[in-house]
């Protein structure tokens, strides 16, 4: 592959003391990258921010939405956003300073022998700073309920600072995400893994915001554990995953719908966990 087209997509709410920041320390580390910020109705200014990022660079895109609808909804719309506009390589980044982009060439280099690349926190080399120990133990003992649940290797399925193929992006079927929260990882990292799509991992160093208060909850916990669960049980029931027709070998798209809606279904956007 030669030179990529590359768009990050970054999904605010609520992002305005952060993103102007983030945004500057993304064009110096990756002047050739493109950003859209995916701004769900913020109350706070956010994407009047973002407009007047976009008015005055113009790799800067913004796309406004008028409804809180959830992190998976957000990169979805930014995923489609990217496709229609011929984009190689799409990114995933918080704009909340916890994904460092300076370390976004790394994925960059890698993403070149790989579909899809996790910058993870639970590799050799990888790091959280500013964690209290109750989240460090939620996110690694939630990757370790992933592996066992979905069979799939990855240290850090739950993060969210990666890189796709335009490729991987086209095969799945972003129509039938329905994850919200950091679930949404989970989600299109096994998807990509079942498709056989070739997906590895780089450490990365985590910081935890130090303004604007994090989206997490104990709904997106719950969420995630329900539907991991529900995956797994859907999966053993189907068995193996089939052949793609294009005579490819790789593994297809089960049939694997949604568990019935319980109240913790309907979370918000969140920061990875």
């Amino acid at each position: 592959m030669g030179r990529m087209r590359v768009l990050v997509c970054m999904p605010t709410y609520n992002e305005r003391e952060n993103l102007q920041a983030i945004a500057d320390r993304l064009h110096e580390a990756v002047p050739e990258a493109d950003l859209l910020v995916i701004d769900d109705g913020s109350p706070d200014g956010t994407g009047a921010v973002a407009d007047a990022l976009a008015a005055a660079a113009p790799h800067v895109y913004v796309m406004h939405r008028t409804a809180k609808s959830g992190l998976g909804a957000a990169y979805v719309a930014g995923f489609r956003w990217a496709l229609e506009r011929g984009y190689d390589a799409v990114v995933e980044m918080d704009a909340d300073g916890s994904h460092q982009p300076e370390e976004l060439p790394r994925l960059l280099a890698a993403l070149r022998h790989a579909d899809v690349v996790l910058g993870s926190r639970w590799v050799p080399g990888g790091e959280v700073r500013n964690w209290p120990a109750h989240r460090v133990l939620l996110s690694r003992g939630g990757n370790a309920y992933v592996r066992f649940a979905l069979g799939m290797p990855m240290r850090d399925a739950t993060g969210g600072y990666r890189a796709y193929r335009r490729e991987v992006l086209d095969a799945l079927p972003l129509a039938d995400v329905a994850s919200q929260g950091y679930c949404f990882q989970v989600d299109l990292v096994w998807q990509a893994w079942r498709h056989g799509f070739r997906v590895i991992e780089v450490p990365i160093t985590f910081v935890e915001r130090t303004r604007g208060e994090s989206k997490m909850s104990q709904r997106i916990v719950t969420e995630a554990l329900w539907r991991v669960t529900w995956w797994s049980v859907r999966s053993r029931r189907h068995g193996p995953a089939r052949s793609l027709p294009d005579g490819t070998g790789r593994p297809a798209h089960a049939d694997l719908r949604d568990p019935p809606r319980s109240s913790s279904s309907r979370s918000s956007s969140s920061s990875s966990s």
